[in-house]
Order: C-alpha cells, then structure tokens, then sequence
C-alpha cells in the first residue's frame, strides 16, 4: 500500500492536485492571520540592496512566498527530488520562478544539480531576480552551508536572513523541524540584517559568514517564535 501511495504521488497529475491545494491552503493560512514585521520597515530597508538573496532554514519557508511584492521579480532553489515537484508547482503557483537542484554533501553536489543551480543564481542575480533559498546543509537542521555563502561572494549580493512563525501550528517530527502554519494565526516575520561577502572573501571569511548567517538565523527563529507565543520560553520550532 505504502508503494502505490508513493507511485500514485509521483504521477504529475498527483503533483499537480498537491500542489494546488497546498499553495490554496497557505494562502488562507497567510489571509487569515495577523502578521507583524520586525522591522516593520523593511521594505524600506531592503529596497536599495535588491537583488538580495533570502536565506531561510528549512521547515519555516512555506510562507515565505507571501513576502514577495508585486513589483518583484523572484526565483526560489527548490531541489530535483520528487517532493521538490510539488513545492515547485506551489511556489509557481504563488507567483515566483524556480531554479532545481541543491546543494550536497562532496561528491553529490553535482549530480544533484548543485553546479547548474549555483550558476543559475548567478545568473537570475545579474539578471535583477531576487534569490530564495534554504540554508541549511541538505539533511542536517539548522546548520548552513557554505554554497549561499560562495553565491553572495560571487554574485556581489547581500544576504538577508529570514525567520517567520506562526501561533497555531503543528510541529513535525522531522529532520528539518517542519511546522504546519495553521490558519487564524498570529504569525511574526523576522528579517535581520543583511551579510555581505566581499569578493576577495578567503575560507576563512567565507566560515566566518557562515557561522554569522547561522547564528542569526537561530536567533530570529528564537525572536519569532517568541513575538507570536507571547515571549512564553525558547522556541519551539
């Protein structure tokens, strides 16, 4: 039974049924809720440095889409496993373009479409796209990788860490944390300020932008989870 569910998913008719009422559910989950923003003028703030690349941490990216303004132009990395067919049918469907593939662990990154991706964003960048992508190492939580670092190097960008959350949800036992916005929420948006990596950036500076973006990621999840439980303890996401 298990098999079947798993062929029938796979099937781009699946997929497309998926994707839609999943990226129909979000959007009641966004309009149904009350969000603030921290800072609440970061529209503002962000508008001199676009093209920027949004980092975010896996499992708190499904709203993420809802921040983009219609003026923007915006492409999200979204990997080539079967799951990342429907989050490509959500995100399109939300009003970005995709670029598949991911990052991996050594020999994996190019056959995963890491080397295409990373160039692809290069190129959407140059082109006045604005980038979104997960931070974390593929398959470990909370812990960022040095590929968004290398994009903001080579592209010139900054990077602008992102954490959202929402009151109502369903925390997931998952490797990345996953939590099920709920709808009737108060939700937080936490935008940090932007890392930028200059282009002469030797390993050393690339690890330390990468311990930074990882600090301050953990740092506006903790912040969002506390704006929208209340400041009831640590986070929970």
């Amino acid at each position: 039974m298990r098999l079947l569910s798993k062929r029938i998913v796979a099937t781009p008719w699946a997929q497309k049924a998926i994707g839609f009422v999943a990226a129909e559910y979000l959007r009641f989950v966004w309009n149904t809720s009350r969000f603030v923003f921290e800072p609440a003028d970061f529209y503002e703030r962000v508008a001199p440095d676009l093209p920027a690349i949004v980092a975010v941490w896996h499992g708190q990216h499904f709203l993420t889409s809802f921040l983009k303004r219609p003026e923007y132009r915006v492409k999200v990395l979204i990997s080539r496993h079967r799951d990342g067919e429907i989050n490509a049918i959500v995100t399109e469907r939300l009003g970005a373009g995709t670029i598949r593939g991911s990052g991996d662990h050594g020999r994996d990154f190019a056959r995963k479409g890491g080397v295409s991706a990373f160039r692809s964003m290069l190129n959407a960048l140059g082109e006045g796209f604005n980038i979104v992508l997960t931070a974390d190492v593929p398959k470990v939580s909370r812990i960022a990788g040095r590929g968004i670092i290398m994009l903001a190097r080579d592209s010139g960008r900054p990077i602008y860490p992102v954490a959202t959350a929402t009151s109502r949800r369903i925390a997931l036992d998952t490797w990345d944390r996953s939590a099920v916005n709920l709808p009737f929420s108060r939700g937080a948006v936490i935008v940090g300020e932007p890392i930028r990596v200059p282009p002469e950036a030797d390993d050393d500076a690339v690890e330390a932008a990468r311990r930074k973006l990882e600090t301050d990621l953990n740092a506006l999840t903790e912040r969002a989870y506390a704006v929208v439980d209340g400041g009831k303890g640590r986070a929970r996401g």
